[in-house]
């Protein structure tokens, strides 16, 4: 069933499945009903209300707690605004500043300590909730969400691969980043089933000890867990995304008896656009409410009305940037294939082009390179407007590493040289899920 909001959703849920559990966390009183839980966001929501206050800054921790307050104070009419608890503690008074936080919900240290510099507070708020992009190209931008729009996607989500009220969904995932809130979470709670709240960490023990049918990952979670052989035969739905899955470990899932989809979603579009649900992962069946059109140079525009996002929180100019007319500019290089299929096929936003119009692939020249040197841990950037090679250590010196790469070089246009080879001393800055920033290396370059 589509909810047009959270307020709709609980209220159906809980006069549908009554005491059947919502939510099971490791707690005393887990699991938690449909009833009770609804009876308790709106409770909380009225304490939100009586204070007063207008912007909610959750730290996101994954608790039961948590996802009470997240939805009470949306139904209290705040905006809310989803956080990193691992943010670096000097960024914080800014992104706090910038998104208009006038209130903390989350570690009470970290919020006692930041809460009196809170200046914050907004008009208009209510149904929004500001998700952070990853940050892989650009510093992090607060994308402004709508219950209305993450209801729709975990909708779009279910209508191509549903759970039912019999399905046990495992949320591993952060719920400060959309994939998570909407995969992890609201997936499980729009159809019905029954949301297991575990932190990373237990992961290895999660699958023993709640026994899901469905679970949300992303590649490198699925790499662990199956050299763990953590999956326990109940489940029977794995959904990866927020990255790409390398082959091998979509074979080793088939091999280990997983029914593995994928999906292709940005935060500007609350999570999903398309997944793969015939088998072949690299073809995925549009979302119903999503319509996919390409730029002249293949990049994939989405048109999705009842997901998109407003816009990036105060910069419209960045939003401008991507979005006109209802149809965003992923980034992203795809097609469709002769079933009407999208393909990605890469990404703009990871494509280097040099001054004389040679283009570099970065996926794919880092794969070559990495694979000669045995090591993840490498971007290939631009320093005074030619590529180098960024390491974050290095036991051999640059000489014998370019040695080494003669035979991935000589393939290349000399303008696809690497003239230099820079080792860092630490590692290479990425996001929550494993993507490279590579803003951010580009910063330290310029830094050199």
């Amino acid at each position: 069933m589509r909810f047009s909001s959270f307020d709709a959703l609980l209220a159906h849920q809980a006069q549908q499945f009554g005491d059947r559990p919502a939510l099971c966390f490791a707690g005393p009183d887990s699991p938690c009903g449909w009833k009770s839980f609804d009876r308790l966001v709106r409770e909380r929501a009225d304490c939100w209300r009586k204070s007063g206050k207008t912007c909610l800054g959750v730290f996101c921790d994954g608790s039961f707690d948590c996802v009470v307050n997240l939805f009470a104070a949306n139904l209290a009419g705040m905006q809310v605004v989803l956080l990193d608890e691992n943010t670096p503690d000097e960024q914080l008074p800014g992104l706090l500043a910038y998104t208009d936080v006038d209130v903390l919900w989350g570690d009470e240290e970290l919020c006692s300590a930041l809460t009196p510099g809170l200046t914050g507070g907004v008009q208009g708020g209510a149904g929004k909730l500001l998700f952070f992009t990853s940050g892989t190209t650009d510093s992090s931008k607060a994308v402004v969400l709508t219950d209305a729009s993450l209801c729709a996607s975990a909708w779009n989500g279910n209508e191509l691969l549903p759970l039912s009220g019999n399905d046990k969904l495992l949320c591993l995932l952060p719920l400060n980043h959309v994939f998570g809130f909407v995969c992890g979470l609201l997936w499980g709670l729009q159809a019905g089933a029954c949301v297991a709240l575990s932190e990373p960490k237990r992961a290895f023990t999660a699958f023993s000890d709640i026994r899901p049918t469905a679970v949300s990952l992303v590649p490198a979670q699925l790499g662990y867990l199956l050299k763990a052989g953590a999956f326990n035969p109940e489940l029977k739905t794995v959904l990866i995304g927020a990255g790409d899955c390398p082959a091998s470990l979509l074979h080793a899932g088939r091999q280990a008896g997983l029914n593995i989809s994928v999906g292709y979603g940005l935060t500007e579009t609350s999570s999903g656009v398309a997944l793969s649900v015939e088998g072949n992962p690299a073809a995925m069946t549009v979302c119903p409410d999503v319509r996919i059109t390409f730029a002249g140079d293949g990049e994939i525009l989405v048109s999705a009305p009842t997901c998109m996002m407003q816009g990036y929180y105060k910069r419209p100019a960045d939003t401008a940037a991507v979005l006109s007319d209802g149809i965003l500019h992923t980034g992203d290089l795809g097609a469709l294939d002769g079933q009407g299929r999208l393909r990605v096929t890469g990404r703009k936003k990871e494509m280097l082009v040099l001054a004389d119009g040679t283009k570099i692939y970065l996926p794919e020249y880092e794969a070559e390179i990495g694979a000669v040197l045995g090591t993840g841990e490498l971007a290939v950037a631009l320093r005074d407007g030619r590529p180098v090679l960024v390491l974050s250590g290095a036991e051999e010196p640059k000489q014998i590493l370019l040695q080494k790469l003669a035979g991935v070089l000589s393939g290349r246009a000399r303008g696809q040289q690497l003239t230099d080879i820079i080792i860092l001393g630490e590692p290479l800055p990425r996001t929550a899920t494993g993507k490279l920033r590579r803003w951010a290396i580009a910063r330290r370059l310029e830094r050199l």
